[in-house]
């Protein structure tokens, strides 16, 4: 039982972790991001490289779903110009993903000694940078409290069980990814977890692929809750956000197979190939649906535009 705790506060303190990074490099940018993000979208391309750029310096899509729904909640943004920016922070997530798969664990205690130094200089730089090195230094912690954790939870039963039949039926590993990050609200700790069986050899690459689609859907949630009582064109903006997902995850779920030989062609390392393949995934969706950001954004109103 013991175990399941711990496991349960390293989940905690990568989420801590996330959110202290993200407050960190929104305090060094983001008056400034929200300025630009709500300028540069005249054009679907422009909001894609805005959407993609805020997100990896941000390192959370939710956080600038979260930001755009404010800003079409506000009338700075209407519901059209926020495509481009949804397919951006799609690519842009992957970043986490390809962050976390390097391992840093030598940087965990020097960051923290730093980024704890840097709060006390009475400068907002050098707190904000503080908070980032904080950050950072909690996500890989809890990476690394995943990772010696994955072989001894694999020991009970049911989490065995759970693993095995999530191998024998990917539709499962997708409806546990999807879950999993909808009740934590964060699809990078849901990867996360997913890299640590990994590396563990507790789970194939195809299962953590499922995974990841899941995440993928999970993550909307976030957005769709800022949209609640934010207005009509909030709410298109959190519908275009969920159906992006939806779609592409049931296109590509017939292929994760093929994506992670896809994966497997760039690199040995599996907690690398999940990287990869989250990548792969959101880039192609995106990019697929960017030259028809018009017509998807009359889709979106089709289905959900009131009836008179």
């Amino acid at each position: 039982m013991h175990v399941l705790l711990l496991f349960s506060l390293y989940i905690g303190m990568f989420l801590l972790g996330m959110l202290v990074l993200r407050k960190g490099l929104f305090q060094l940018s983001g008056d400034k991001l929200k300025e630009f993000l709500s300028k540069v979208t005249d054009a679907p391309w422009k909001g894609f490289l805005s959407g993609t750029i805020i997100t990896g310096i941000l390192q959370s899509s939710s956080a600038v779903m979260v930001m755009t729904v404010g800003l079409v909640s506000a009338g700075s943004l209407t519901f059209p110009q926020t495509i481009g920016i949804i397919l951006g922070t799609n690519i842009g997530s992957t970043a986490t993903a390809e962050f976390m798969s390097f391992s840093l664990d030598r940087i965990i205690i020097p960051g923290i000694v730093l980024g704890t130094m840097l709060l006390f200089i009475p400068k907002s730089l050098a707190r904000s940078l503080g908070m980032a090195f904080i950050g950072i230094s909690s996500i890989f912690a809890a990476m690394s409290g995943f990772k010696m954790l994955s072989s001894t939870l694999t020991a009970y039963p049911a989490v065995n069980q759970v693993l095995h039949t999530m191998e024998k039926n990917l539709f499962l590993a997708l409806l546990i990814g999807m879950v999993l990050t909808a009740l934590i609200h964060s699809g990078s700790a849901t990867i996360g977890i997913a890299m640590s069986f990994l590396m563990g050899n507790q789970l194939n690459v195809e299962t953590a692929i499922a995974i990841m689609l899941g995440s993928n859907i999970g993550t909307c949630i976030t957005g769709y809750m800022a949209s609640i009582g934010s207005g009509k064109e909030a709410a298109f903006t959190a519908y275009a956000h969920i159906w992006l997902n939806v779609i592409g995850v049931l296109v590509f779920f017939p292929f994760i197979h093929q994506l992670q030989q896809a994966s497997a062609y760039l690199t040995d390392a599996k907690e690398t190939q999940l990287a990869h393949a989250s990548v792969l995934f959101n880039a192609a969706t995106s990019i697929i649906v960017l030259p028809f950001s018009h017509h998807y954004a009359r889709f979106i109103l089709f289905l959900h535009k009131p009836r008179t």
